[in-house]
C-alpha cells in the first residue's frame, strides 16, 4: 500500500530509539515529507538524524519533556524548517516503577510531567498549527495496554496511559470537524533495546527474553517494527477517517481471561 507521505511533516518525540526510532525509520521509508525527530538522548538522536538525512529532510532537536517549554520549543523547530507540522506521534515515555506501596510524589509527578503533560502541551501545538493553516492532521499517542488497569508495580504509569487515552479521544472529539485525526496504539509487551537494559538491571538473567517470548501465544513478542507499520498508517490519508479509536497491538484480548 503506498501511503502517500510525501507532502507529511511529522514530529516523533523519543526517536533516539525504540519505538520513536523504529516509527522514524518506517517513515522514512514510506518517504514522508520531512521529519522533527526529538529526544533527550542528543547522542542517540544524532546518529539516528545522520542515517536518515541522506534519504529524508530530518530536523532533530535534543530536548526533556519534563521541561515544560520542550514542547513549544520542538513545534518552533519544526516550523522553522519546514512551516508546518502535518503530523505527530508521541512515542517518549518513562516506566519508571510505583506501586501503592512504592509510589512516590516524585515518580508521580516524573511519569506525568513526560508521559501525560508533555504529550498534551505537543498535542495542543500540533493542533493549533493545523487549525491556523485550516490544514488536516494526524496525531498518535504511543499508549499501553496497562490503561486498562496495570501491574501493581506499574500503577503510576498505568495511570499515566490512562490519561493520554482520554486525552487521545477527547481531541479527536473536539477536533473532527478540523479535519484533524487523533488516534492511540495500546501496546502489549515490546522487545525493545530500553526493555533488555531495564530487565538487565532488575537482575534478570541473559536468557529472559527468550522464556519471556515462548509463553506469549505467537511464541515471540511484539516488534517495534510491528507498531512503527501501524502509526505509520493511522498518520496516512490511508486510514482517514478513523480518529478518537485506540487500537490493541497485542496478543491478547483486553479482559480476556
Amino acid at each position: 500500500m503506498d501511503l502517500q507521505l510525501a507532502r507529511q511533516v511529522v514530529v516523533v518525540t523519543g526517536a533516539a530509539s525504540g519505538i520513536g526510532a523504529a516509527i522514524a525509520r518506517v517513515l522514512s521509508a514510506e518517504g514522508v515529507g520531512g521529519l522533527v525527530l526529538t529526544d533527550r538522548n542528543a547522542p542517540g538522536l544524532a546518529r539516528l538524524g545522520s542515517d536518515l538525512t541522506t534519504t529524508t529532510p530530518v530536523e532533530t532537536i535534543a530536548a526533556d519533556l519534563s521541561d515544560p517549554a520542550a514542547a513549544s520549543a520542538i513545534a518552533a523547530a519544526a516550523t522553522s524548517r519546514f512551516g508546518r507540522i502535518d503530523g505527530l506521534v508521541n512515542a517518549a515515555g518513562l516506566t519508571t516503577r510505583g506501586s501503592f506501596e512504592t509510589g512516590t510524589v516524585e515518580i508521580w509527578d516524573e511519569l506525568f510531567d513526560v508521559n501525560a503533560r508533555a504529550g498534551f502541551l505537543l498535542m495542543q501545538a500540533a493542533i493549533a498549527d493545523m487549525r491556523r493553516r485550516r490544514a488536516p492532521g494526524a496525531i498518535v499517542n504511543i499508549l499501553s495496554m496497562n490503561a486498562y488497569c496495570g501491574l501493581p508495580e506499574l500503577a503510576i504509569y498505568s495511570a499515566t496511559k490512562a490519561a493520554m487515552a482520554t486525552l487521545t479521544r477527547n481531541a479527536a472529539h473536539a477536533h473532527m470537524a478540523d479535519r484533524i485525526r487523533v488516534t492511540g496504539i495500546n501496546l502489549g509487551w515490546v522487545a525493545t533495546e530500553t526493555e533488555i537494559l531495564k530487565h538487565a538491571g532488575m537482575g534478570h538473567g541473559p536468557d529472559w527474553m527468550a522464556a519471556a517470548a515462548a509463553a506469549e501465544p505467537l511464541g515471540r513478542l511484539v516488534t517495534a517494527e510491528e507498531c512503527a507499520r501501524l502509526a505509520a498508517f493511522l498518520l496516512s490519508d490511508a486510514s482517514v477517517p478513523m480518529t478518537g479509536a485506540i487500537l490493541d497491538l497485542e496478543q491478547k484480548v483486553a479482559g480476556a481471561i
